[in-house]
């Protein structure tokens, strides 16, 4: 899943937003140093991951794609998935989205100094540029996904593949529909983390 996912899987304190988006910024990090509830959040995170890339939909969903780029399907899924979630916010929380996505913003804002330099970095262009917005709508989708592609450092195919997602759209909105819920029943039987107002 991606950031949106992994943030709405938080508890809602600023020590697990900052744990449950760690994850992805982790090199360098002393994870024993990290504060109790952040590093809970993050193996949060960690869980949030091993289910998804292990769950038999998102394993299909993934075998799907073209050979030239399905090494990078579960990064191009983690980024759609979060639009559906997006699409289908109120399916699942009682908080309308756009409300939602200006309270994460703040909380973001205001955690930045329990986070590691690059998480900072990454995270202030999230708000300042509002990335949940670019996730809306399919045009600026793939935008987003070109502009990871462009980021890795070696020749790559993964430039192009909204082109992939566009036919089988409908099937892959399917697929998040069934496994979302689910995902969220495991992290919830998981009990990780344990609801701390605090922080």
């Amino acid at each position: 899943m991606n950031y949106l996912a992994h943030a709405a899987l938080a508890q809602p304190t600023r020590y697990s937003l900052v744990g449950n988006l760690l994850g992805d910024f982790c090199k360098g990090v002393n994870v024993d140093n990290l504060h109790p509830a952040v590093r809970a959040g993050l193996y949060n995170h960690r869980a949030t991951d091993r289910y998804t890339d292990t769950h038999p939909i998102v394993k299909a969903a993934k075998a799907e794609f073209s050979p030239m780029r399905r090494r990078f399907a579960a990064v191009a899924l983690d980024v759609l998935f979060d639009h559906f979630l997006i699409r289908h916010w109120q399916q699942f929380y009682p908080q309308p989205f756009e409300d939602y996505k200006a309270q994460l913003y703040g909380q973001l804002n205001g955690a930045m100094p329990l986070m590691p330099a690059t998480m900072r970095d990454t995270m202030q262009r999230v708000s300042r540029y509002d990335w949940f917005a670019s996730y809306q709508q399919l045009p600026q989708l793939g935008q987003a996904l070109d502009h990871i592609a462009g980021r890795i450092r070696f020749a790559n195919n993964f430039s192009g593949i909204i082109t992939e997602i566009m036919p089988r759209y409908t099937a892959l909105e399917h697929d998040f529909l069934q496994f979302y819920p689910q995902l969220q029943r495991h992290i919830l039987q998981l009990g990780i983390e344990q609801t701390d107002k605090r922080g």
